[in-house]
């Protein structure tokens, strides 16, 4: 269900589908950007409708590649802190699965 100020914002803009971004509250920023950042995000957003959006999308990248890291991170740290005894079991359960599966 959407809600009134959404659905005539999808009027106005010809879009016959809101996102789903657009349907959440925007914060309105004021940021101070180097001219290399402004010509940047203006061919960026050739992609996108705004330069906000163009933004957002930018940063919600950024966003997920930093939580990739860091499950990338966790992930070694617990390999990198197994015991010697605990990398033989796992070497051990890793054959066994292997030879379950049918050679060709």
């Amino acid at each position: 269900m959407t809600n009134s100020k959404s659905s005539v914002h999808t009027r106005r803009r010809g879009i016959r589908r809101a996102s789903r971004s657009s349907r959440q509250r925007k914060l309105k920023k004021t940021f101070s950007l180097s001219p290399e950042s402004v010509d940047f995000l203006k061919r960026l957003a050739k992609a996108y409708h705004s330069d906000s959006e163009a933004l957002d999308a930018l940063i919600r990248e950024k966003e997920s590649q930093a939580k990739k890291e860091r499950i990338d991170a966790a992930i070694m740290h617990y390999y990198d802190s197994m015991s010697e005894e605990e990398r033989e079991e796992n070497r051990a359960w890793g054959e066994f699965a292997e030879s379950q599966f049918p050679t060709e």
